[in-house]
């Protein structure tokens, strides 16, 4: 059996062809979805990136790996203590320690764990290949090296890849030359209306259409796609287009790699590929542009298309699933045991649904932000129900409610006209916390450790400066908003 997972940095879902997008942006990878499964409701628990793909390896939600952020305390997989043997329990039983227990040769093609000095990320890899560039590689750089292994190492049986690509991430940098097919044609969701765009100019926080460049608006001479602000709609359309772009080119390298495997007869019953993301992007949703700072449903709900030897084809499951469960479907369908009897899964299997379509789906999914903001959500029914604790200089409300069905972008705040939604909501994101604090080994909530380290990284300190920038602009009304929402922080 071979194995092949793709993980893509910064994928939207609803942005691939397969999700109902509009545009021809996934076409390799809406393939693999007509042969295998697709599932539509699933979710990154813990964004962005590092809490992302720390609940994915480690099959546990960041209230109890501890890593909710990309600074601090919470920055970091929680040391295992006084129980721990000659290695640790997560390295032991994370999610590509399965494929090497299965019997599997494993390699990885990322530079994440350098990235975020996630050193626990590579655990299960008897190779890893690192570019060098830190996130800040494309996929011409990573996709001759992958096509260099399958061509000394790929007719060999038994082995697990991981490649992990960057291109929808900002800054946004497909090749100069490179020409997309619908680079021309209009933006099939073209929401973002005049009147919604001179909102957003007036938006205050960072990541608006004045800052690309998230507190600034610089530019960068070796990203010349990446503007640093947005005047017009039509920049503002042309910078959702790059974003397009990414994704179509992340896709024709895919193709690349699949290609290979069709030419080499390897593309067959017994190849399994995996396509997933760490979490997606806000284009426009609540002012901010290219930015996965919040815990809401264009950054956290995130792709997941599975094609595995003797499960159904073309099927789609329905209903709540996240990214903890990747771990214990994969022990399960590769019959692995776990390490030990101390490590369990918060996630649970739905290795069901692809044999036979069972329902393994859970009644909401609680999501949690606090690298840009410290936010909890919990994603149930149509709704999506946010509660702020650290706005990470935006002025969001403490409560927000939206049918997303209705309101994909998040436009219409129902908080004060439903209650009891609100609520619904409160109670079961509190029900979740005490459920994990008490299967918790520690005492402290990794959010809360944030808020006492000084708030979200990507805003600690930056208040001052900010208010500085924004004087003697259309947006110095948000001054003393500021002030009074975050006192003591400028």
């Amino acid at each position: 059996m071979r194995v092949l997972m793709f993980d893509i940095d910064t994928l939207r879902a609803n942005h691939m062809g397969c999700y109902g997008y509009g545009r021809d942006t996934t076409p390799v990878m809406d393939g693999v979805a007509a042969e295998g499964v697709r599932f539509e409701d699933y979710y990154c628990p813990n964004a962005p990136c590092l809490p992302s793909r720390a609940s994915m390896i480690s099959g546990l939600y960041g209230i109890h790996n501890g890593i909710v952020g990309h600074g601090g305390t919470a920055a970091d997989m929680r040391l295992q203590g006084a129980s721990r043997s000659f290695t640790d329990d997560m390295s032991e039983n994370g999610l590509f320690m399965q494929f090497r227990r299965a019997g599997m040769h494993t390699v990885s093609f990322s530079t994440f764990a350098e990235r975020h000095s996630a050193w626990w990320f590579n655990a299960g890899f008897h190779e890893c290949y690192n570019v060098g560039r830190r996130g800040g590689e494309s996929a011409e750089m990573v996709t001759p090296q992958v096509l260099d292994w399958l061509e000394r190492n790929g007719e060999k049986d038994n082995w697990m890849m991981h490649v992990h690509f960057w291109d929808p991430h900002t800054p946004y940098r497909t090749p100069a030359d490179y020409k997309c097919p619908f680079q021309e044609t209009a933006l099939p969701d073209d929401w973002i209306t005049e009147e919604i765009f001179a909102e957003h100019l007036l938006h205050i926080g960072p990541h608006g259409a004045n800052e690309i460049n998230m507190w600034n608006d610089d530019r960068f001479e070796a990203w010349p796609k990446h503007p640093g602000r947005l005047n017009s709609l039509e920049e503002a359309k042309a910078f959702l287009n790059e974003y397009d772009k990414g994704v179509r080119y992340t896709d024709d390298n895919i193709g690349l790699i699949l290609g290979w495997l069709r030419e080499h007869g390897l593309y067959d019953d017994d190849l399994a590929v995996i396509i997933t993301a760490d979490h997606g992007e806000d284009l426009g949703e609540f002012g901010v542009y290219g930015e996965h700072g919040m815990a809401d449903e264009p950054v956290c709900r995130i792709p997941l298309i599975i094609r595995w030897p003797g499960m159904r084809k073309g099927a789609v499951v329905k209903g709540f699933h996240d990214n903890t469960d990747l771990a214990p479907t994969v022990q399960e369908l590769l019959g692995t045991q776990m390490w030990g009897d101390r490590y369990c899964y918060d996630g649970v299997s739905f290795a069901a649904a692809l044999r036979d379509g069972t329902d393994c789906a859970k009644s909401c999914v609680v999501l949690t932000q606090c690298a840009h903001v410290c936010q909890r959500s919990v994603r149930f029914e149509d709704y999506l129900y946010i509660r702020t604790v650290h706005g990470g200089y935006h002025l969001l409300p403490e409560e927000m409610l939206f049918d997303i069905r209705e309101d994909p972008h998040q436009q219409h705040n129902l908080a004060a006209e439903h209650p009891e939604l609100c609520a619904r909501g409160a109670k079961m994101i509190l029900d979740w916390n005490d459920a994990m604090m008490k299967s918790s080994r520690y005492d402290a909530d990794p959010m809360w450790t944030v808020m006492r380290e000084g708030g979200p990284e990507h805003c600690r300190g930056q208040l001052s400066a900010y208010i500085k920038r924004i004087e003697d602009t259309p947006r110095a009304y948000g001054i003393p908003l500021l002030l009074e929402k975050y006192p003591g922080e400028a």
